[in-house]
């Protein structure tokens, strides 16, 4: 248990970050992290619909007036299906994305992700949905430094009470399965951009989450390693039924990757 708390001190300087990959953050000091347990969760409402949003607002307080990030979003996903979030710069991707994944709660409207009605979720019911049925991936990998790429990919199942020895296996064979096999014990100093976004996809994989969100994956990696990574995405997607939303500004990784796309436009969608 000291080298789980361990683990988790890394992430106090920032909370942002601690929100994102530490599911039970806000309880992590309890004696068992078994406690957060799935069991509690409502059960799934719509079978067969990983994703509705229903009249969706999201605003932000600001000095002179509201900041409205979302504006009555509606859709409708299915469960497996591949969908694409274009915009440009403000358009709201990122908040719905953020809304999505339980990191934020909507100003208004209804929120059903993988079968969890979202919307009265408290933060610690939240960190349970996360840890069970999401996966996020981002551009700027949010790997911890001072953490081999086994340490890292294990947190997510720390997080969900596995056993030392069922995680260490597990994250092993999520990292062999990206091809890293031979980089288990090195540091993200010590490997590249690619590498670097290799364990934050085995990380956000490892515990077979039903929907799959990724921001902007390969933004910061050149064509040939994007193509990659996006492959090890997708894999995942068809071996296990899951939906994947992915938020880019390349609307040719959009044709090619997913089978629909959304746009946004000032917090609305628009087409």
């Amino acid at each position: 248990m000291a080298g789980e708390l361990g683990l988790v001190t890394d992430f106090f300087p920032t909370a942002r970050l601690s929100d994102m990959l530490c599911p039970a953050f806000d309880s992590c000091r309890r004696s068992r992290l078994e406690a957060y347990s799935v069991s509690t969760l409502s059960p799934a409402l719509h079978p067969g619909i990983a994703i509705r949003a229903v009249d969706l607002a999201k605003s932000y307080s600001s000095a002179t007036a509201p900041v409205h990030a979302l504006r009555g979003v509606t859709l409708e996903v299915k469960r497996g299906g591949r969908v694409a979030l274009l915009g440009k710069s403000g358009s709201g991707k990122s908040t719905l994305l953020n809304l999505l994944g339980g990191l934020d709660h909507a100003t208004s409207g209804s929120l059903h992700v993988g079968g969890h009605d979202l919307d009265g979720h408290s933060r610690r019911e939240l960190s349970r949905f996360r840890s069970a049925s999401v996966g996020m991936i981002f551009q700027a990998f949010h790997l911890i430094p001072s953490r081999t790429a086994l340490e890292n990919a294990e947190l997510p199942m720390i997080f969900a009470g596995r056993p030392p020895g069922e995680r260490r296996a597990l994250a092993k064979q999520a990292l062999e399965s990206v091809g890293l096999g031979a980089r288990l014990h090195h540091r993200p100093t010590e490997m590249s951009g690619g590498e670097n976004q290799r364990v934050a996809v085995a990380r956000a994989l490892v515990n077979r989450p039903e929907v799959v969100l990724a921001d902007e994956p390969t933004g910061n990696l050149d064509s040939d390693t994007a193509s990659e990574v996006m492959g090890l995405i997708l894999d995942h997607v068809d071996r296990y039924n899951a939906t994947l939303v992915l938020v880019t500004h390349d609307e040719e990784l959009a044709r090619t990757c997913t089978d629909r796309v959304i746009r946004l436009k000032d917090g609305r969608l628009v087409s």
